[in-house]
């Protein structure tokens, strides 16, 4: 089990996500996504503006999926 958090992941809080694989904190992230977004936040709206630059940036997104996915296999196991 590992965790990372909101901002870890590109967003704008220390809420943290726990999982035995990146896809399952993944998961968790797009749901807390999802959820500030129908709050209508702020700061998670901004971050969530960056990300939709990013995804229009031509490798953008993969470059980021294989960041996060490194930063979270270097993190020790819980």
């Amino acid at each position: 089990m590992k965790k990372m958090t909101c901002n870890e992941l590109g967003g704008a809080c220390d809420l943290e996500f726990s999982g035995n694989t990146f896809d399952e904190i993944a998961e968790q992230s797009k749901s807390h996504g999802s959820d500030m977004f129908k709050n209508g936040d702020p700061a998670h709206l901004e971050a969530m503006h960056k990300m939709r630059e990013l995804m229009h940036t031509e490798g953008g997104l993969e470059k980021w999926m294989k960041e996060k996915k490194e930063l979270f296999e270097a993190k020790p196991e819980l």
